[in-house]
C-alpha cells in the first residue's frame, strides 16, 4: 500500500511536521529507529529561548571560548580529527560570528520564537496536552562583570527584561555563592518539559490516525527519475507520495540522495536529579558565561552543557560529567542531587544557527527538516508548520516564504 506522507525521524521536529501535516489533512506515518523515549529530543533542556538571547555563532564567541578554555571553564572542546568537514564548519562558524548576521538572526528566532510559542499555548489549550508549559522567562545569570555590563547596556525595555542584582538573583536560585555577579530575566521566553512534550505528543498522534512504526531503521533511499520511490528498513520497504527526512544528527540518508549539508553533530550532557523544593531554580536558567542550564521540571531539575566536536562516541565520558559538576560548583553552594540520571546524545548543528528545511534540490517528493542544534524544542512547532505548509500549500520551496528566511539552502 502506497502512503501518504511518510515522515523518517521521531523526534520533536518530525513529531510536529506530523501534527502540522495530520491538521492539514495528510495521511502520515512516523517511522523511528527507536522508540522515540531516548533521543536527542528528550535529552533537550526544554528552554523557548527564541527572544533576546544570542545565537551560539555571536561576535566575540571565539575570544570567549579561549578565555574559558585558559580558566579551565569552557563548555566547548573540539576532538583532533581527519575529517575535514568539521574544519569547514568551523571556518563558516568564525565566519558567521558577525554583527550583521547576529542582527538578521534575531530578527527570525523571535519571529519563529513567536509562532512556536503560540502554538505550544494552542497545543495546551486547545488539543488538551499537558507537558509542563512555562512562559516565565529566561534568567541569564553572569560570573564574569565585563559580559554582565555588556548585556545590561542591552537592556533598554523593561517588557522584555529585568536586570537582576546578585541578591535578586539568589532569589530566584537559592543555590547560587557570593562569585554569580548578577543576572539578567528575559521575560519573553518559558520552558517544557521536553519528554512530556514527546510522550503527550505521540499520544495525540496516535489517538488521531497517525500511524507509528517504533524500532524501525531506514536503512536506504531507492530512486526513480527525480523522485524518492520507496525506502527500505530492517523490516520491509514502503512507498510514499512524499518523505519527509528529519532524523537530526545523522545525515546517512541525506546523503543517499547526494547531499552533504554543512551541519555537524555536536555532542552534549545532561543531568536530571531530584532536589530540595526550596533549592529549586524558580524559572529556566542558564549560566551565560559558562553554558550551563537549569531547568525547573515538575518533579525534577534538569542540567545540560556541553558543546564536543569532532567525536562519534555515544557513551557517556565522565570527565565531561565530572567538568560541568566542577564548573557549576564554583558558584553554587554544595547541595543534594538525588538520583541522578546522565544522558548524552548528538545534536544537528549549522554553523550559522539557521536550520536545513524545505524540498530536497534534486529529488522533489524528499524533505529535509534537521539542523536546529539545541534550538529542537525553541522551534519545532515553527518548523513543523513550515513542512506542513510547504507540502500542502506551495509543493515548492520558491513560493514559501519561511523557507526563504528561514532554511539553510537560502541562507547559509
Amino acid at each position: 500500500m502506497k502512503r501518504d506522507v511518510v515522515v523518517v525521524g521521531g523526534g520533536c521536529i518530525g513529531l510536529m511536521s506530523a501534527y502540522c501535516l495530520h491538521k492539514s489533512g495528510r495521511e502520515v506515518t512516523v517511522i523511528e529507529k527507536n522508540d522515540i523515549t531516548d533521543g536527542t529530543s528528550f535529552g533537550n533542556a526544554g528552554l523557548l529561548s527564541a527572544f533576546k538571547k544570542a545565537p551560539l555563532s555571536a561576535p566575540g564567541v571565539i575570544l570567549d571560548t579561549l578565555k574559558l578554555m585558559a580558566k579551565g571553564e569552557s563548555p566547548a572542546s573540539v576532538h583532533p580529527t581527519f575529517d575535514l568537514h568539521l574544519y569547514k564548519w568551523l571556518l563558516k562558524f568564525a565566519a558567521s560570528a558577525t554583527e550583521s548576521r547576529l542582527k538578521r538572526t534575531l530578527a527570525l528566532f523571535e519571529r519563529y520564537g513567536q509562532i512556536s510559542l503560540d502554538m505550544y499555548e494552542s497545543m495546551v489549550k486547545d488539543d488538551g496536552m499537558d507537558f509542563h508549559f512555562c512562559k516565565d522567562g529566561l534568567l541569564m545569570i553572569y560570573t564574569e562583570q565585563n559580559t554582565f555590563d555588556a548585556k545590561a547596556k542591552l537592556c533598554t525595555n523593561p517588557d522584555a527584561y529585568e536586570i537582576l542584582s546578585k541578591e535578586r538573583t539568589k532569589e530566584y536560585m537559592p543555590i547560587l555563592n557570593e562569585k554569580v555577579i548578577g543576572s539578567i530575566l528575559l521575560k519573553e521566553n518559558g520552558h517544557v518539559d521536553p519528554g512530556e512534550f514527546m510522550l503527550e505528543l505521540k499520544k495525540y498522534l496516535e489517538s488521531n490516525g497517525v500511524e507509528f512504526l517504533l524500532n524501525e531503521e531506514v536503512q536506504r533511499l531507492e530512486f526513480e527519475g527525480s523522485k524518492v520511490s520507496k525506502i527500505r528498513t530492517s523490516k520491509g520497504s514502503y512507498e510514499a507520495e512524499t518523505f519527509v527526512l528529519s532524523t537530526g544528527a545523522d545525515d546517512t540518508l541525506a546523503k543517499q540522495a547526494k547531499n552533504k549539508f554543512m551541519m555537524t553533530p555536536a555532542k552534549g550532557y545532561s543531568v536530571t536529579f531530584k532536589m530540595k523544593d526550596e533549592l529549586k531554580p524558580k524559572t529556566s536558567s542558564l549560566f551565560a558565561d559558562l553554558f550551563i542550564a537549569m531547568t525547573p521540571r515538575r518533579h525534577t531539575v534538569r542540567m545540560t552543557s556541553k558543546l564536543e566536536l569532532g567525536t562519534t562516541n555515544p557513551e557517556v565520558v565522565r570527565k565531561q560529567i565530572d567538568s560541568i559538576h566542577k564548573n557549576l560548583g564554583m558558584y553554587t553552594n554544595k547541595f543534594d542531587m538525588e538520583e541522578q540520571v546522565e544522558w548524552t546524545g548528538f545534536r544537528p548543528l549549522t554553523p550559522n544557527d539557521i536550520p536545513i528545511i524545505g524540498f530536497d534540490e534534486k529529488y522533489k517528493n524528499l524533505v529535509h527538516a534537521t539542523g536546529l542544534g539545541w534550538l529542537g524544542i525553541t522551534f519545532a512547532p515553527a518548523i513543523g508548520k513550515i513542512i506542513g505548509d510547504v507540502i500542502t500549500k506551495d509543493g515548492k520551496n520558491e513560493t514559501n516564504e519561511d523557507v526563504l528566511l528561514f532554511s539553510a539552502f537560502y541562507q547559509g
